[in-house]
């Protein structure tokens, strides 16, 4: 487990999930997370987007339909929008501040409010902001509590000086706390190079009792899934046989 005495982890793995209960419910909807929670889930993940009067709301597409056409959200008025999109202060009001929180920050401009907004209620240091590149040494100048996950791809990491392991330090640098990869692209020395930037690391799309408890062997710190109850049953398995 990575450690900062600066700023205390959470209980890891982590699992996230992912827009809430999303194998049982609609999609990022307050029953979504509410079902996630019933289900023994300590983590939620979403898509976050702001709206036209500055509302923060959490949806996938980042689009409505109105008759013919998709409007973007971020056109629209949050009382425009259908009843089935949450805020994030709604979200908040579900789950209260100790749930840890991992949000897809899909319009950068949603950034701010939503680091406000967990700041208020004490909720920063579990509040998990996803992106990539130069956003997050931004986002890191407003808050030196928020989590900051860098989501990207092997590719991405090697496409620079240094290679992978150039692309961790980048991350590293600009304030990232973990990385967050498909469960596929993770393995053992991947994870262990990330570990050695002093970052966790995060897989996402770990649907399967085997997949979650392969990546979680290689020493991932958390998993994104849609199948919530597999999630909570694996993670609780793992934690029960490396328990010391």
């Amino acid at each position: 487990m990575v450690s900062d005495p600066k700023r205390d982890l959470p209980t890891l793995p982590l699992g996230f999930a992912h827009r809430g209960a999303r194998a049982e419910c609609r999609d990022n909807t307050l029953r979504s997370f509410s079902r996630a929670l019933e289900l023994g889930a300590a983590a939620v993940e979403s898509d976050v987007w702001l709206t036209a009067d500055g509302v923060a709301v959490l949806d996938h597409d980042g689009q409505v339909r109105q008759g013919l056409r998709r409007v973007p959200i971020k056109a629209l008025r949050r009382a425009d929008l259908p009843r089935h999109i949450p805020t994030v202060a709604e979200l908040y009001d579900l789950i209260g501040p100790e749930v840890d929180v991992s949000l897809d920050v899909k319009d950068v401009a949603a950034a701010g409010a939503v680091i406000e907004m967990a700041a208020g209620i004490e909720a920063a240091s579990r509040l998990w902001l996803c992106g990539d590149g130069p956003v997050l040494a931004r986002w890191r100048e407003l808050s030196a509590d928020v989590r900051l996950v860098a989501s990207t791809s092997p590719a991405r990491l090697a496409g620079g000086a240094g290679g992978f392991a150039g692309g961790v330090g980048r991350a590293a640098a600009a304030g990232a706390d973990a990385v967050n990869m498909r469960w596929s692209d993770w393995d053992a020395t991947r994870v262990a190079t990330v570990h050695d930037a002093g970052m966790l690391a995060f897989a996402w799309d770990a649907q399967r009792d085997g997949t979650i408890a392969a990546v979680l062997a290689l020493g991932a710190d958390g998993v994104y899934s849609d199948h919530v109850g597999v999630m909570t049953a694996a993670l609780a398995r793992w934690r029960a046989t490396t328990a010391p």
